[in-house]
C-alpha cells in the first residue's frame, strides 16, 4: 500500500471517530523525529556533495554510523549531533511542537564556490 493511500485511511478512520492507542500514537511521533534528522542529515550532506565516507571522516564518526542515523536507525546523542553539526559547516535547529517538527542544517557559509 503506497504512503498516500495508507494516509488517506488513516485520516478517514480518524474522521470516523477512530482513535489509535497512546502507545502508538507516541511510537508514530517518535518515528517520526528520527525520519526528520534522518532526512535533515541526508539533504545537508548531499548538497555539499558528501559521500557517507567523507561526512564520517570529517565528524570522527564511521560510515556504519552515518548510515544508520540516515536510516534512522539510530538515536543520536548530542554530543553526536555536535559532531555532525560541525562537519556539515552548519547548525542544527531543531523545533518541537506538539503538532509540527522541523530539523534542518542552516548553512554557516555560502555553498556556492
Amino acid at each position: 500500500m503506497s504512503h498516500s493511500r495508507w494516509k488517506t485511511i488513516r485520516d478517514r478512520k480518524i474522521s470516523e471517530g477512530f482513535s489509535e492507542p497512546a502507545e502508538v500514537a507516541e511510537a508514530r511521533y517518535e518515528i517520526g523525529l528520527s525520519m526528520a534528522l534522518a532526512k535533515a542529515v541526508h539533504d545537508r550532506r548531499t548538497a555539499l556533495g558528501l559521500t557517507q565516507a567523507e561526512l564520517a571522516e570529517l565528524a570522527g564518526l564511521t560510515q556504519a554510523k552515518i548510515s544508520r542515523i540516515e536510516g534512522s536507525d539510530t538515536v543520536p546523542t548530542l554530543p553526536l549531533l555536535a559532531k555532525l553539526a560541525r562537519a556539515l559547516d552548519a547548525s542544527l535547529d531543531i523545533s518541537l511542537d506538539e503538532d509540527s517538527t522541523r530539523v534542518a542544517f542552516t548553512a554557516h557559509h555560502s555553498d556556492a564556490a
